[in-house]
């Protein structure tokens, strides 16, 4: 298995701690983390695919060991996407790049894609986020519930988690401890780790940067049903439809292929997701819920299927691969078969078999 490198990467813009895997002068995979989270949640991935590729894995600013540089969320994940280009381009200059993003990555990688056609020879969306962001959208075009994007953004953390981390709760006493959100909502049960791993990813899950310019970010209140409205600083917002719309993704000149990769159990992004509070109103977890008509579940697996649809459709390719009672982090629950998909995946792809 390959060695797992780390460093830090000094750019004009952010000093990006780093994990690398593989010999530099293989193909490049650069593996884009999800929200609270950071690169660490790859390194065992990128010790088995580092036997072919170079693997590439920074931390996003206030995730890991990046710093906690403010998000401006009326830039969407611009502010994402800029850092992860000012890192490739010191790192490998010129080079192309296969993109494997998880999450809020899947987002990352979308949105760097649309930026930067041309660079990219492949993608991975893992779990990804919905094009039309998080919370918020009722049908397959994105139309938000209420004007002002209600139910969306920073608001809509869950503020006992957020206080945990905060106070660095290393405990498995409460569903809304890290420890529990990791081995309930990260993965579907019968979900574990080793122990030495598990305190890892904590560790990491802890390190995240809290506040207004990070995570979960500011929030406004709202007249309109949940009663919350996302505000314009922090991750949370940055992810709200009301500033991110990667629908353009399917319109892209270029068409590198594209595999989504994701579990049949994913409690986080699916057309029923446990954090989206739409499906928690009709689930009658919040109250006051006005109604599937003007607030249902966001169906965020069908709007990303009728984005990549449309990405076909214009001359693009792309394949679905659903893995049975997986949850949201298949890297993490079916690490062979994901490597195993991968790895498939990218030397099929034209870039590299030429």
């Amino acid at each position: 298995m390959a060695a797992i490198r780390e460093s830090f990467v000094d750019t004009l813009r952010i000093r990006a701690h780093m994990l690398e895997s593989g010999s530099p002068d293989a193909p490049v995979l650069v593996l884009v983390h999800g929200n609270v989270s950071s690169a660490r949640f790859f390194a065992e991935t990128m010790a088995v695919l580092g036997e072919r590729f170079h693997c590439v894995a920074p931390d996003m600013r206030g995730f890991g060991g990046s710093p906690a540089l403010p998000v401006d969320a009326r830039r969407g994940l611009a502010d994402f996407t800029d850092d992860l280009h000012a890192v490739l381009t010191e790192l490998v200059p010129g080079r192309p790049r296969h993109l494997l993003g998880w999450s809020l990555g899947g987002g990352v990688v979308l949105q760097y894609t649309m930026d930067h056609p041309a660079a990219v020879a492949s993608i991975v969306l893992e779990s990804p986020m919905s094009p039309f962001g998080f919370g918020g959208t009722k049908d397959l075009a994105g139309a938000p519930c209420w004007p002002d994007h209600a139910g969306s953004g920073g608001g809509t953390a869950n503020a006992e988690m957020v206080r945990r981390i905060v106070a660095g709760d290393r405990t498995a006493e409460d569903n809304t401890s890290p420890r529990r959100v990791l081995t309930t909502l990260y993965g579907h049960a019968p979900f574990e780790l080793t122990p030495a791993f598990e305190d890892t990813l904590v560790d990491q899950m802890l390190a995240l940067a809290i506040g207004d310019d990070n995570y979960p970010g500011d929030s406004l209140t709202s007249p309109s049903w949940p009663g919350m409205a996302p505000g314009a600083r922090g991750v949370n917002n940055a992810i709200s439809p009301r500033y991110c719309d990667l629908s353009g993704f399917a319109d892209i000149p270029a068409h590198p292929d594209v595999r989504w990769i994701r579990g049949d159990a994913d409690q986080i992004v699916s057309d029923t997701a446990l954090v989206d509070l739409g499906y928690l109103g009709q689930l009658g977890v919040v109250p006051d819920w006005p109604g599937a008509d003007t607030y249902p579940a966001q169906p965020m697996v069908s709007q990303t299927r009728a984005v990549l649809d449309r990405y076909q459709a214009n001359g693009g390719r792309y394949t679905e691969h659903v893995l049975p009672d997986c949850g949201h982090s298949p890297h993490l629950e079916r690490p062979t078969e994901f490597a195993g998909l991968v790895t498939e995946f990218l030397l099929s792809s034209a870039d590299l078999a030429s």
